[in-house]
């Protein structure tokens, strides 16, 4: 009985943080819904908290890995919405939305004086699967890429935990502007796919990331008429280690891959390469924590695809580089002080 109590305590104080930042949020038009990888981190910790308290729960939570300790309906609930109301849907994935924490800020704040810098020929777009391999705070991924990369004038513009909107935000606020890039490299959407399938049909949410993606080549197009853009398929992902939403993914990927033309924006799958026919990741492909992110070897097989192009479309990679200097997370770069 005490063992249950402490749980449900655990569980109450969740919901009472939540409900605390989202109180703490400034009235903003922007939404600050829980993304669906945000509301599986918080379910993953609230996991990991209660088995501590009782490692008897593990057996339960191995046999029903899609339990959540909070429903997403009342994790969304405590969370502001657009309109100061609780519940509201999400911004469709085509229309910008602006992260407002001070991180991202300042990691816009970065990227937008890396974009006027100059020098970069082969521009990387994306979430944190793009972001960690050319971060200063990954130096193993940053040394990879730097193996792959350099003589190319390749930046890496990705941030973490970025939605469609978000990366439709960013580019709508200066990150592309003037940087002429030869080549785009863009691979997002998986934070819009999130860890769990929708209940029924997933026909909406395929179309839904479809057009947001689509947005995303417009505006490229648009600040970078000359570049030619490299479309990465969605790359899988085994949330709880399921295959659940792969459907998804291979529906939307499949919908990506009539978007290329083939010249002027190219599409590129190399999921083969990192799954089995069913969506299985291959062993080591990605990280075993998440099940999501690349490991060195998953993030090799992306530049031994990439790097046939580069040469192709710029010829092999010069003695010297001219891209900015690598960027990372702030909030992991912050000094200590010490009195």
């Amino acid at each position: 009985m005490r063992t249950k109590f402490r749980s449900v305590i655990i569980i109450c104080a969740a919901m009472a943080w939540m409900s605390d930042m989202a109180l703490a949020q400034p009235p903003s038009s922007e939404s600050t819904a829980l993304t669906n990888p945000e509301y599986h981190d918080i379910n993953t910790a609230l996991k990991a908290l209660l088995v501590q308290q009782d490692p008897r729960l593990q057996v339960i939570f191995d046999k029903y890995p899609n339990y959540n300790p909070i429903p997403i309906t009342a994790a969304r609930a405590v969370v502001i919405a657009p309109t100061g109301g609780p519940g509201a849907a999400p911004k469709p994935a085509n229309q910008p939305e602006a992260r407002t924490d001070q991180n991202s800020q300042t990691a816009h704040a970065q990227l937008l004086a890396k974009a006027k810098a100059g020098g970069i020929d082969i521009y990387f777009e994306g979430d944190s699967i793009t972001r960690r391999w050319g971060a200063s705070d990954y130096p193993d991924y940053l040394a990879n890429w730097k193996q792959n990369f350099f003589g190319w004038n390749a930046a890496d513009f990705g941030w973490g935990a970025d939605t469609i909107q978000n990366i439709l935000w960013r580019l709508n606020n200066g990150e592309l502007d003037g940087v002429n890039p030869k080549i785009i490299v863009l691979l997002a959407g998986t934070n819009n796919v999130g860890g769990t399938p929708p209940m029924g049909s997933n026909d909406a949410k395929v179309a839904d990331v479809t057009s947001g993606i689509k947005a995303i080549l417009d505006i490229m197009q648009a600040k970078a008429p000359n570049a030619v853009i490299i479309l990465t398929a969605i790359t899988p992902r085994n949330d709880r280690g399921t295959n659940a939403v792969m459907p998804t993914i291979n529906k939307i990927n499949a919908n990506l891959a009539q978007l290329a033309d083939g010249k002027k924006i190219r599409y590129l799958n190399i999921n083969d390469k990192l799954a089995d026919q069913n969506g299985k990741l291959l062993e080591g492909m990605m990280n075993a924590s998440d099940q999501l992110h690349p490991t060195l070897k998953g993030y090799q097989i992306w530049a031994d695809a990439l790097k046939p192009i580069f040469t192709e479309l710029l010829g092999p990679p010069a003695k010297t580089d001219h891209a900015p200097p690598p960027t990372g997370d702030p909030s992991a770069m912050t000094p200590v002080h010490t009195t």
